[in-house]
């Protein structure tokens, strides 16, 4: 007997929105969202680098009160998560980056908007001004990235990344399998699976196909349609020309909190230090870049060590469990991100749907913290981990003559 569809505000975990999400979009545009590189080895490694690390709970602590406000760049959010950079939202379901945008303000969460989204930066901003950031890369055109620069700055953007893990395109089997390329060929398969997903297929249909990456329309010249934008961004990037003097001439024109993503090596985390970043994320990019790669948390603690405390952390790439953010903030980072919740949340349920995201991430990391004995954030440190690879030496203390 078939069982009916979950509901997404029925969901209780995240593996319950990312099935939700299976069940309404196409395999075409759900593989796309849940897919990695080649054979999908990062993707693995990301989830079986939080396997190392267990939580080491200590009992007898009043946890009747828990706050889970961190500050990041001199503003307080309310929980120390929020949404990575995701391009082409809208594809999924139309609106979606405002839809997390407002979300993301609801919870008071910083939400990484995409230069490569559908919505612009001016609408973000206009829906979400306080918890807003905006995520841009280094262009063929210079004069491109100066100018989303330009644009963030009028804006008053609080805080701008630059990632730097993208110098080439990297060999994504899924979309090559299900034809998600450009241009996007209506073949019979695609057409079969559009119809045996009605309800985003008619969302698709009106809002007339492909969308508009709003933040690039205005360089592809007047009449551009959506296509020809799509085409441009695909030209301008990834440009793999590009060096370390992007990040200087980023730094120069922008006189606000600057994160570099897509960190991995120490001594690059070091290198943006010294130029004068502001904090990194550390990333591969959701396994979405370097299939041989590290696990992203693996490398925290290197990165952590590496840049001391003059630079704040951040961190994304198989974040599913309160218990996984827990884990990073203990070693090293101040805030850690998520894409594919995020984006299977608004895909599956609109608004609603990534409200119910940060409300399980919320809730789940609440319950840790009170079976951790922590009343705020400050208590995470690494002596609240077991490292099953090389475990700590207890000193048992000698048993007094009372006990005996």
């Amino acid at each position: 007997m078939a069982t009916r569809p979950m509901r997404i505000d029925k969901a209780i975990n995240i593996h319950d929105v990312r099935d939700c999400a299976r069940r309404y979009l196409p395999r075409i545009a759900f593989d796309f969202i849940d897919g990695g590189v080649d054979g999908e080895a990062a993707l693995a490694r990301n989830r079986a680098a939080f396997d190392r690390w267990k939580l080491l709970p200590r009992y007898l602590v009043d946890v009747s009160d828990r706050s889970q406000t961190v500050t990041l760049f001199g503003h307080e959010y309310s929980s120390p998560f929020g949404v990575s950079p995701m391009g082409i939202a809208g594809f999924f379901r139309p609106g979606a980056d405002l839809m997390l945008a407002r979300a993301a303000a609801k919870f008071d969460l910083p939400y990484l908007m995409s230069s490569a989204s559908c919505d612009s930066i001016e609408a973000a901003m206009d829906a979400a001004p306080k918890t807003t950031w905006f995520q841009i890369y280094g262009t063929r055109n210079p004069e491109i990235t100066a100018d989303l620069i330009r644009r963030a700055r009028a804006l008053d953007v609080r805080v701008l990344i630059l990632t730097i893990d993208t110098p080439v395109m990297a060999k994504r089997e899924r979309n090559l399998r299900n034809g998600f390329t450009r241009p996007m060929k209506m073949t019979p398969g695609v057409i079969l699976q559009g119809l045996s997903r009605p309800a985003w297929t008619m969302r698709y249909l009106q809002s007339s196909g492909i969308p508009m990456m709003e933040n690039w329309r205005p360089y592809a010249g007047e009449n551009a349609n959506a296509g020809t934008v799509a085409d441009l961004y695909g030209t301008e990037t990834p440009a793999p020309e590009q060096t370390w003097e992007v990040l200087k001439s980023v730094r120069k024109a922008w006189p606000g909190p600057l994160v570099v993503k897509g960190v991995m090596h120490p001594d690059d985390a070091r290198r943006c230090r010294d130029l004068g970043a502001d904090g990194l994320i550390v990333s591969n990019h959701g396994g979405r870049q370097l299939d041989s790669a590290p696990g992203s948390l693996d490398m925290l603690p290197l990165v952590a060590d590496a840049v001391g405390d003059g630079m704040e952390l951040l961190i994304d790439s198989g974040f599913r469990r309160g218990s996984d953010i827990a884990k990073a903030l203990c070693l090293g980072a101040k805030a850690t991100l998520f894409g594919r919740p995020a984006m299977f949340g608004v895909a599956a349920g609109g608004q609603a749907g990534a409200e119910k995201v940060f409300d399980i991430y919320r809730q789940e990391l609440s319950l840790v913290m009170g079976m951790m004995g922590w009343t705020d954030l400050s208590a995470a440190g690494r002596e609240s981990l077991f490292d099953l690879a090389n475990p700590p030496g207890f000193t048992t203390p000698a048993r007094s003559r009372a006990a005996e």
